[in-house]
């Protein structure tokens, strides 16, 4: 069995048991066993279930430490005053470790508390975030932005497919309004590049990897000239298997959208030769506006439409149109959308009104199906 392997059957056995237990969120410490099977960069940290272990392990880790709350019912940590940081000495672990327990007991009585986390402090850097969400549409979407409380100010966030290649992962980092602070402003350095890039990838790796992730959420993440680190990881699990998605390369994802942004033929489902109609608007944005490429006019009732033949049906349009615009009826759109597919257009523009946003719920439900 190669590394990847391994890899990730660690991170299957970890999810298995979380999902077995009927758990949607990991705990610290098994957040701690993907990230190590990923090689993303997290700091050294025990688990303590008691003063005398907690003060054990920030001996051996090395002062500076923070303590923080280990519970499956407790997601949000600082809300249920679980953390502590910035401890010194072994006076102060233990008063923390203390604190942290009784402030959790105090907020959520049925918690289950598992320990404390006792985990090496962080090096000073740029704070920025790397994450993963999961999109209806697209599957997994791996997130950069700038981290801390400036996600919520500023949300200075950029987005791509999971998984994310260097190129694309080093493009994120230039995609932020925010991207002269990573290069250094007043003096101050840049971040590493490479190896805020390569976390970019490795968690967009994770999110494919693993469809049963909904979320990974890495914030803040300390970047700096001397590498990479996650202060803090959360990942959160599906309640439902995930629903399998056909994939695309990039490559035809980007013929697919050429067509659509760049068409060569456009069939436009409705044309009208009458002022004040859709689809002779329609027509008119076109050729007024100086579509190189061919128009196709569909309409049952007419033989010419604005100097351009007309067709009976889409079946009828010669060649191989890029995009299908609508300019019919709500009602007649489904009957019609399965004629295109049936014609192998392979983007549609749909510009009537009367779906959901009408109450039309089930009419929409058909359009989507």
């Amino acid at each position: 069995m190669d590394t990847t392997e391994e890899c990730q059957k660690a991170v299957r056995a970890v999810l298995d048991a979380a999902l077995a237990e009927g758990r949607t969120a990991l705990t610290a410490p098994e957040g701690k066993t993907v990230t190590d099977a990923y090689a993303i960069p997290t700091p050294a940290e025990g688990l303590a279930e008691c003063a005398d272990e907690a003060v054990a392990l920030a001996d051996r880790i090395g002062f500076p430490v923070a303590l923080k709350i280990v519970s499956p019912q407790i997601t949000h940590k600082t809300e249920a005053g679980g953390v502590r940081t910035g401890l010194r000495s072994t006076a102060e672990v233990r008063g923390a470790f203390t604190g942290i327990v009784s402030n959790v007991r105090a907020y959520d009585p049925r918690a289950r508390i598992l320990g404390v986390q006792v985990q090496q402090m962080v090096p000073s850097g740029t704070e920025v975030l790397v994450g993963t969400v999961t999109d209806p549409t697209f599957g997994p979407i791996v997130a950069f932005g700038l981290g801390g409380v400036l996600v919520e100010v500023l949300k200075d966030v950029t987005f791509r497919l999971a998984p994310a290649s260097r190129d694309e992962a080093l493009s994120m980092l230039d995609g932020i309004r925010a991207a002269e602070i990573l290069r250094g402003v007043r003096g101050g350095a840049a971040v590493d590049r490479d190896a805020l890039a390569g976390l970019v990838v490795k968690v967009s790796r994770l999110a494919a990897d693993f469809p049963e992730i909904a979320e990974v959420d890495l914030n803040p993440v300390f970047a700096s000239a001397s590498g990479v680190m996650a202060a803090d990881v959360r990942i959160l699990l599906a309640n439902e298997p995930p629903v399998r998605r056909r994939t695309y390369t990039r490559e035809e994802i980007l013929v697919s959208m050429r067509r659509l942004m760049k068409p060569a033929s456009v069939t436009v489902i409705g044309a009208s030769g009458e002022p004040g109609k859709i689809g002779h608007s329609v027509m008119r944005n076109l050729l007024d506006g100086g579509f190189p490429g061919e128009i196709h006019p569909v309409n049952p009732k007419a033989d010419d439409i604005l100097g351009r033949k007309a067709y009976k049906s889409v079946m009828d349009v010669p060649g191989q149109p890029d995009v299908a615009v609508f300019a019919i009826p709500a009602e007649s759109v489904p009957a019609a959308l399965e004629e295109v597919g049936r014609r192998g257009i392979p983007n549609a523009v749909l510009i009537p009104s009367g779906f959901a946003e009408t109450g039309e719920h089930e009419l929409q439900a058909r359009i989507v199906a």
